[in-house]
């Protein structure tokens, strides 16, 4: 009995695990829907590294946030400032930051960005 209630209590928790992330991938699709691979690799690719957690790392060594040059200096990230089409930009204001990626051309999402509850937005 205590076997079959482990085992139905594992398929609850992946089934919840994947609706959550089936959610996510949801929201993060390219809304412009044109069905390029290349584009939403590239997506994918900046959502990745928007979630490096360079920010939370430095945050524990340094007591703060860091621009992202900082970021690159200090070897916490090994990205460079863009990922084309889309350029990074990192806002700190006192115990927050905003890490965002700007696309340069046309196309979307026009906007992905993180903050530090670490959770990918992204804007049309």
């Amino acid at each position: 009995m205590g076997r079959i209630f482990g085992f139905l209590s594992l398929v609850v928790t992946l089934a919840i695990g994947l609706y959550i992330y089936s959610q996510q991938v949801k929201t993060m699709t390219p809304s412009a829907g044109n069905g390029n691979p290349l584009e939403a690799a590239n997506i994918t690719g900046v959502k990745g590294d928007l979630l490096a957690n360079a920010e939370r790392s430095y945050m524990a060594a340094q007591g703060k946030y860091a621009s992202l040059d900082e970021l690159i200096s200090g070897n916490y990230l090994s990205i460079k400032s863009e990922r084309p089409p889309y350029v990074y930009a990192v806002e700190i204001t006192g115990s927050t930051f905003r890490a965002t990626a700007t696309r340069t051309t046309k196309g979307a999402p026009a906007q992905l960005w993180i903050t530090e509850n670490m959770e990918v937005q992204a804007s049309d």
